[in-house]
């Protein structure tokens, strides 16, 4: 169900995507998710899941809750010792929160790297809400070896299928050094390179 990426690393060695490329990406999900799963609530992963999710949201007219997990120190870019490391989590008691109990519950991300935070946080609403179905979006599967385990009743949806190489999205654009102009013309150099 997913593509191929036809991107090519910048000479930095890291592979730039533009918003226009995470829309078009996330946009041909639709039909699938909306005749295989039908999610009625959307759990995004803080930080990058946000805005993947909130691109579904326009089509899929499904709600967002948002929790926040760190798998990556961002003082040194590397992955915690600890594991995966949970700063927010929605109420399971207000509305939207109680939709996700008997929902088909969508958990969206921008990457499944190591696939440890998406295993932790189908864990944690798998054992605090009881969702009737549950899934896991991303923009893009890094196709390598994985350490996180997701289980085999977990639909699984990625928009496309990506190298090992470190992927830049443009809302962490000041993390690399660069506004959003600078970024923009580093996703159209890696676009444009792939295709000679």
């Amino acid at each position: 169900m997913s593509t191929p990426s036809n991107k090519s690393p910048a000479k930095d060695g890291k592979v730039y995507y533009s918003y226009g490329d995470i829309h078009d990406s996330v946009s041909k999900l639709v039909p699938t998710l909306q005749n295989e799963f039908q999610p009625t609530v959307m759990i995004a992963i803080g930080g990058g899941g946000f805005i993947p999710a909130r691109m579904l949201r326009t089509e899929l007219k499904a709600p967002i809750l948002a929790i926040s997990l760190e798998l990556y120190d961002d003082a040194t870019n590397t992955i915690r010792p600890t594991g995966v490391v949970c700063h927010q989590w929605f109420d399971v008691n207000s509305e939207p929160g109680q939709l996700v109990k008997g929902g088909n519950v969508l958990i969206v991300d921008e990457v499944d790297d190591t696939r440890t935070t998406l295993q932790y946080a189908v864990e944690e609403v798998l054992k605090r809400c009881e969702p009737a179905k549950i899934g896991v979006c991303v923009v893009h599967n890094k196709n390598k070896p994985k350490k996180g385990k997701l289980p085999d009743n977990v639909a699984y949806y990625a928009a496309e299928e990506v190298e090992d190489h470190w992927v830049c999205y443009p809302w962490d654009a000041a993390e690399y050094g660069r506004d959003i102009h600078q970024h923009e013309s580093l996703a159209r150099q890696c676009s444009s390179t792939s295709s000679n």
